[in-house]
């Protein structure tokens, strides 16, 4: 009887031993999981998404530690967009981020009014219906505001100052990016008319229309060029910068990536820096806080980055005054 007892002891040991791994695997919470949308692709945002997980880890999130990153790419296909944001919905993720893109962010507000969204846009999000206000978001959203309207009044001032003889120029946008275009059309042509230049608008949504645009430039000897700030714009750095080398025509950017690659200027916010700022926000909603609570952040970091290769190739001369304003000069 007692070896009986004594066995059952031993099995039912066993048992309970093998028992608790089990247990204690299905006691382990979950990682949160985050979905980042973004308009452009990822071969062409690796130091981007660098900056949002280090905003993550700031928080104490680590992407495969203790939280998990659903990525979606549009390709620059804007399209695209609605159908990878319902993707995203019906994942059912913790948070949807939403950096450096305006129709990502708008297309998140319309697919869902409970999942918490972090976006970086380039519009006051209270007109673009994002947020009540930025002290006080409410609803589900909230975010970074990176001024781009006042930026490119200010790039287009840098641009002529660069060159002040330089009277006709044209203004490139991406019909396809319907914010950012037309937040273009409504401010550049007329600043541009205060500094008594000369504009025209073209448009490029692939890159056979941008070779086109520039084709236009040459038949109609525009001086120089004016590019809106726009995701697929950035992803064809190297066709820009082969083109404004071949045809001799001197650009403006709104991201330091195209000047890296070889065009001539660029003046906006710290796009790196608004990417590690939606990541810090995503974070300290993972950790509890409410979009609603949490006022919209508006940029302060603003750079204007001059390629002297590339002015020197193009025979441009760069003002004293604007080598002390510039942030970097790239040689």
């Amino acid at each position: 009887m007692q070896f009986d007892q004594l066995k059952r002891r031993e099995f039912i040991s066993l048992i309970g031993a093998a028992a608790w791994p089990l247990a204690a695997r299905a006691q382990q919470p979950a990682k949160p999981v985050v979905g980042l949308l973004s308009g452009q692709s990822a071969g062409t945002a690796a130091h981007l998404i660098a900056a949002f997980r280090q905003g993550l880890s700031e928080t104490g999130y680590v992407e495969g530690h203790n939280v998990a990153i659903e990525y979606r790419w549009a390709e620059n296909q804007y399209d695209r967009l609605p159908s990878l944001m319902a993707d995203l919905v019906r994942r059912g993720v913790a948070v949807i981020a939403t950096p450096g893109s305006n129709p990502a962010a708008l297309g998140a507000k319309a697919a869902t009014t409970t999942i918490p969204i972090v976006f970086g846009v380039g519009e006051d999000p209270v007109k673009l219906g994002l947020v009540a206000s930025l002290a006080r978001p409410g609803g589900n959203a909230t975010g970074i505001n990176i001024l781009n309207i006042e930026v490119a009044t200010k790039r287009l001032g840098l641009l002529h100052e660069l060159m002040p003889k330089r009277t006709r120029i044209a203004v490139l946008v991406n019909p396809a990016n319907a914010t950012s275009a037309e937040f273009t059309l409504r401010y550049i042509p007329e600043a541009a008319r205060a500094l008594g230049l000369q504009s025209s608008i073209l448009n490029a949504s692939t890159s056979d229309q941008i070779d086109a645009a520039f084709a236009t430039l040459v038949s109609e000897r525009i001086e120089a060029l004016f590019v809106a700030p726009d995701a697929f714009f950035t992803s064809r750095r190297l066709q820009f910068a082969t083109l404004t080398a071949r045809e001799r025509i001197p650009a403006s950017y709104a991201h330091r990536e195209i000047v890296e690659a070889g065009g001539l200027m660029s003046y906006g916010t710290d796009f790196t820096d608004m990417f590690r700022q939606v990541g810090v926000y995503v974070g300290r909603i993972l950790k509890g806080e409410k979009p609603s609570d949490l006022p919209v952040v508006q940029a302060a970091k603003f750079a204007l980055v001059i390629n002297l290769k590339t002015a020197k190739a193009l025979g441009i001369e760069i003002p004293i005054s604007m080598q002390l304003l510039a942030d970097e000069m790239i040689e």
